[in-house]
């Protein structure tokens, strides 16, 4: 079975790395390809590194309407079974151009969608109106939550036409053994120039306003001299922490990663991770934090909305602005038994490994093919 995944760039997003993981776990009988319509970035180049070849169509901007028939004959050319799209602009022209070339079976991944927000942009009305009409080129949308889908039914996407299949995290990754985590923790606390004595927050995702890391800043200004701040992630928004760091006194707190491969090993180097977003369609890094053993402050996280209380005890959910945080932060940094040594993996967990995930992608395509 050939598979073509159309995304609309390959920087280092969520969504992208997500679609990484993804084509690592899927069966070995399904092989796929990736197409990037823009920016074929630092994802690209660990896609080809695991040997999945990759395309870029130079594409121009939202309306080089050019690109279609490229995209179409590309396509066409590859004889695919199947097309699937992910992010706004590669489901709008990636299922026009599949239904064009003839593929039968197309299906897109919505990653993020809220009522009124897509992809952290306003949903107009036109916007909204090309995006049901593709849909409707479409064989089935893949919600990466019950909050997603629930947004797709309520604009009018049959829930017939919709599959819940949540994102996933390669759970083995995380795991470090006592001595190789104490090892890792030490080297990558040197590294990123934090103090070994130091008690380090976290947190992770593209900097952008909506995870909203003031907040953080501001709780770290509020806390006693030995917390730091590490934010793994790039974005746009970097410049405006690092003014924001230097206004509240805590710019030599801060420590900003940029883009990473090494995650799962950098949050060896934290003792708790905080997501103040409220803005999540899963919430994949507060996952990545219960992954690797630390005590985790959100505000919002759809994946763990969906699970039984007890799916992950170590995670609690206050609001998403720096009072509450500094409150919640400094609470643990005064726990007497809270020590360097991971908490325990909860359920939540397992029930988000890639594996398992990746299993039920697959089980999807096997259908489309058959139908």
């Amino acid at each position: 079975m050939r598979i073509l995944h159309i995304v609309t760039g390959l920087a280092s997003g969520g969504a992208e790395r997500q679609l990484q993981l993804l084509l690592r776990h899927l069966p070995a009988h399904q092989q796929c390809e990736v197409l990037a319509l823009t920016n074929p970035g630092t994802v690209a180049a660990a896609l080809r590194a695991d040997g999945v070849t990759v395309h870029h169509l130079g594409m121009r901007g939202n309306r080089d309407l050019g690109a279609l028939p490229r995209l179409a004959r590309l396509v066409r050319a590859g004889r695919y079974d199947i097309v699937h799209t992910h992010l706004y602009r590669a489901g709008l022209y990636g299922r026009l151009a599949a239904r064009l070339a003839g593929v039968r079976a197309v299906v897109a991944t919505e990653h993020s969608l809220h009522a009124g927000v897509i992809e952290g942009r306003p949903v107009t009305r036109g916007v909204k109106g090309l995006y049901l009409a593709a849909e409707r080129l479409g064989t089935t949308t893949v919600a990466v939550s019950r909050q997603v889908a629930q947004t797709l039914h309520a604009w009018g996407v049959p829930p017939a036409r919709v599959e819940l299949i949540p994102n996933g995290i390669d759970a083995a990754r995380y795991h470090h053994p006592p001595a190789d985590r104490a090892g890792t923790r030490a080297r990558l606390r040197a590294e990123l120039g934090l103090p070994q004595d130091a008690w380090v927050i976290g947190g992770i995702g593209r900097l952008v306003p909506g995870k909203r890391f003031a907040v953080l800043l501001e709780a770290l200004a509020a806390l006693d001299a030995a917390a730091r701040l590490v934010l793994i992630g790039e974005g746009p928004e970097r410049a405006a922490l690092e003014r924001r760091a230097d206004e509240l006194g805590v710019r030599d707190r801060l420590v900003l990663t940029g883009e990473r491969d090494d995650v799962p090993d950098l949050l060896t180097a934290l003792d708790v991770l905080a997501a103040p977003s409220t803005e999540e369609t899963f919430g994949l890094g507060v996952l990545e934090g219960l992954a690797a053993g630390l005590p985790v402050r959100h505000s919002a996280c759809p994946a763990l909305d969906e699970l039984p209380p007890g799916a992950a005890p170590q995670a609690r959910r206050i609001p998403s602005g720096a009072a509450a945080y500094t409150a919640a932060l400094r609470d643990l940094r005064h726990l007497d038994d809270l020590g360097t040594d991971p908490l325990p993996r909860p359920p939540a967990v397992g029930h988000y490994d890639i594996v398992r995930v990746a299993a039920d992608l697959g089980a999807l395509y096997d259908r489309l093919a058959r139908a």
